[in-house]
């Protein structure tokens, strides 16, 4: 790779490839300091952002920043990549993208074919809170599925009722809980406390079962491994969305247990099962900077670069729902509230910009320097930069996988000072059950809300 040298205040510093510069060029962040990554000082991050700014985007195609001979990540950004789309736009240099997408003419939705996962996130690198959100928010992602999500004007939510032992009823209690406030229009969403294939179908048929009696337009997952899906599939069990965790490293993903190959495989025996009403995007990809770090199959690479690599991942299946967990691998990679947020922000703008449906779990570890302020700002802010869907938990307070997340009424706040609605699909089905008021707001005793809480009286 080609060394390059930035000057700022008569001081010359050196970077010796195209990693190191976009490493040095990216706000601080915990994970790169550990990794030995980051810019030794504020100058010499200036220095690399503005010679990263200079750098045509032509270069990404020609240096890469995983080799592509070792990595099918990279051999699939490359392949893929749509050369006729990148036509208008390859004499731009990385700042020449920045100042283009900022234009509020430029048709920021067209340019994902044109664009890689690094030129991407090498723009990002020179972008304020303020152009993350103001791009973002004018790259709307729509996908469907029983419901339509990353329309203009709505904020999606995923109702995660996860139980430190699948418990039926304190499952079934959170379900209630959640739809009583207006959530899970993205999906109803469990994390399983164990792996067991048995169980898997279990909490899928619990969901289902609920989703079926009161009509509900939305969509149910249970965030196994994909292999455990496959498994399911072929058994027949009621699978409507097939999740996995995703990285930005062939090695990383290796890492997960999955591959290319095998997510294609998952991928079409979703598809097979056509239990879409109106769409078919039926995968669900969960990402999070330092996850290729934290598995030592970085490359060297800093972790927002290669957190944008997996969307490159994600975008190959036409997923219904990609979030980063953002503040969830833990404060070794993202310190505090601070860094916590504008990850949350990078994260979604590049998304969006890659065409990939980005939701965000708003999250911090009970170790890090953050807490529910820092939460509250990051919500409003993706709020306004048209963010699809969050993730909500009963209190905010995960009681099986022991971190801080937005509860429901988080996600009412949000809906009502940014004038927000839920999924078409189940702003409709919330105003048939009279669980909305007529100026849109959800009830605070909606008349058939009796109905729902006797869910939990025959759950055992």
């Amino acid at each position: 790779m080609t060394r390059r040298r930035g000057t700022l205040g008569g001081h010359t510093y050196e970077f010796a490839d195209l990693r190191a510069l976009l490493a040095a060029a990216t706000p601080e962040r915990s994970g790169d300091v550990l990794a030995g990554l980051a810019a030794s000082s504020e100058q010499e991050r200036v220095a690399a952002q503005a010679t990263l700014a200079d750098l045509p985007l032509s270069t990404f195609l020609r240096e890469l920043v995983v080799p592509y001979e070792d990595d099918e990540v990279t051999r699939l950004i490359i392949d893929g990549h749509d050369a006729e789309a990148f036509a208008p736009i390859s004499s731009l240099t990385v700042g020449g993208l920045r100042d283009h997408l900022l234009r509020p003419e430029t048709d920021t939705t067209a340019l994902a074919p044109a664009l890689t996962p690094e030129m991407v996130a090498a723009v990002s690198k020179l972008m304020r809170v303020q152009d993350l959100i103001a791009v973002a928010r004018r790259t709307p992602v729509v996908t469907a599925f029983r419901s339509t999500l990353g329309l203009p004007g709505t904020m999606g939510t995923r109702l995660q009722p996860n139980h430190p032992t699948d418990d039926p009823v304190g499952v079934t209690a959170s379900i209630v809980d959640g739809l009583l406030l207006g959530c899970g229009d993205a999906v109803i969403g469990i994390n399983p406390a164990t792996d067991s294939p048995n169980r898997t179908v279990e909490l899928l048929h619990l969901i289902d079962d609920v989703r079926l009696r009161y009509e509900i337009p939305t969509q149910s997952c249970v965030l196994t491994h994909v292999t455990t899906s496959i498994e399911i599939m072929e058994r027949g069990a009621p699978v409507d969305l097939v999740f996995q965790s995703i990285a930005g490293t062939e090695a990383a993903n290796d890492g997960f247990g999955v591959s290319l190959s095998l997510l294609r495989e998952a991928h079409e025996g979703a598809l097979a099962l056509h239990r879409g009403t109106v769409g078919t995007n039926c995968m669900y990809f969960e990402t999070g900077q330092g996850s290729a770090l934290s598995a030592n199959a970085h490359h060297g690479v800093d972790q927002q670069t290669l957190e944008v690599r997996a969307y490159a991942v994600a975008r190959a299946f036409d997923p219904f729902l990609v979030n980063t967990v953002v503040g969830f691998i833990g404060p070794e990679y993202l310190y505090n509230g601070k860094q916590i947020a504008r990850a949350g922000l990078e994260d979604h703008f590049c998304g969006k910009l890659l065409g990939v449906p980005m939701g965000v779990d708003v999250c911090y570890t009970n170790h890090a320097e953050a807490d529910a302020d820092d939460t509250d700002t990051l919500l409003t802010l993706l709020g306004v930069a048209g963010c699809s869907f969050v993730i909500c938990v009963p209190g905010g307070d995960d009681v099986m996988l022991h971190y801080q997340s937005l509860s429901f009424h988080d996600a009412l706040y949000a809906r009502q000072v940014l004038g927000l609605t839920p999924a078409p699909e189940f702003a409709r089905w919330l105003a048939r059950m009279d669980m909305l008021t007529p100026d849109g707001r959800v009830r605070e005793l909606a008349p058939d809300a009796a109905a729902l809480r006797a869910l939990t009286a025959g759950v055992s």
